[in-house]
């Protein structure tokens, strides 16, 4: 069976599971879009992996890539292998010494896991064809751009970081990092990264 590989494309708020969130994640070379819902946790754990964000200490993700890298073993691709029921299912593909060892995985943490090795993340055509989406007009492209977690346009605590300075801000930062307070930190980098764009 032919793999189809997959890119992290946005991260944003479910519409229909209102706790959660949707990573979709869109296919290399063809407008289809895999939409799948997540827990906060961990959409949390990717979108600071995308974003290159680290915290004091090893967050769940980061201890068993280095674990694994500890020992020698490389994430060289994750595969969402199957849905059932509306859930899908990932594996592992690892390899140890030239030995490729598949573990069954939450199709969240495999993302998560993903992210951190820069590995490929491959589907089949039967899951696309079941699960997938096809953005056909221009502007629905631009629906897709990544949202951080946490991340609420009507949240007061977010709309208040516009009466603090950048100094402010970066204290702000350091501080709610050591405490991996992840949400509020992705609120402060981008007001950050707003006003330098200005």
């Amino acid at each position: 069976m032919d793999k189809i590989e997959l890119r992290v494309m946005a991260i944003s708020r479910s519409v229909t599971q209102s706790l959660n969130y949707a990573v979709v994640l869109g296919e290399i070379d063809g407008p289809r879009r895999l939409p799948v819902i997540i827990g906060s946790a961990e959409a949390q754990a990717i979108a600071i992996a995308i974003e290159g964000m680290s915290g004091p200490r090893p967050m769940t993700h980061d201890l068993f890539k280095n674990t694994l890298e500890t020992l020698r073993t490389d994430l060289r691709e994750i595969i969402i292998s199957d849905i059932k029921e509306g859930i899908f299912y990932a594996r592992l593909v690892l390899d140890r010494d030239g030995e490729i060892i598949e573990v069954d995985s939450r199709t969240s943490d495999a993302l998560a896991l993903a992210t951190r090795f820069d590995c490929p993340i491959y589907t089949y055509e039967l899951i696309l064809q079941n699960a997938g989406i096809v953005l056909e007009g221009e502007g629905e492209e631009e629906d897709l751009q990544m949202h951080d977690v946490g991340d609420d346009p009507t949240s007061e605590r977010s709309d208040n970081l516009s009466s603090y300075t950048m100094g402010e801000l970066n204290t702000m930062l350091e501080d709610v990092l050591s405490e991996e307070n992840y949400e509020r930190a992705a609120q402060i980098r981008d007001e950050i990264k707003q006003r330098k764009a200005s």
